[in-house]
């Protein structure tokens, strides 16, 4: 990593990489995998993507919500393959180490297109909103500014 590791979008909060943090820390949130957060700041350094922010991100799966987002992930990798539902699906270690070799496929698909489509969500609603809130304080600006001059 070397010196690419100093880079100042790296630690730093500016729109583009908050937004490119979102995109990957969102994004690997929904993988099902150890590890997320080293891949997701291993990756934030060649996005320049801001390193704590995707870093955090990532913790909106945790124990609590794993299941949930999970099982999500797993449904919409069933609508898009069009494969059949396993029957009587329970959120267990041992049924889905048991059911691994048949949920496995839907799961990292859903995974993937949930991923993404959160990620870009989070992209565009921060480059949004902080292009918003820049255009709000310029008029702030010229505002104090006209009432300085009068």
């Amino acid at each position: 990593m070397g010196s690419q590791i100093y880079e100042a979008n790296l630690w730093h909060l500016n729109r583009k990489s908050v937004a490119r943090a979102f995109f990957n820390g969102l994004f690997w949130a929904f993988i099902p995998m150890p590890f997320q957060m080293l891949v997701s700041a291993l990756l934030a350094i060649p996005l320049r993507a801001n390193i704590p922010v995707s870093l955090a991100l990532v913790w909106i799966t945790n124990p609590l919500t794993m299941p949930f987002v999970f099982y999500c992930n797993y449904k919409v990798g069933t609508l898009i393959l069009g494969s059949h539902d396993e029957k009587n699906f329970r959120l267990s270690v041992e049924w889905i180490w048991d059911k691994l070799e048949h949920i496995w496929l839907p799961l990292y698909v859903g995974s993937v297109v949930l991923g993404l489509i959160v990620g870009a969500i989070g992209y565009a609603t921060i480059i949004t909103l902080w292009r918003l809130h820049a255009i709000k304080r310029w008029k702030e600006r010229k505002l104090r500014h006209k009432k300085q001059a009068n």
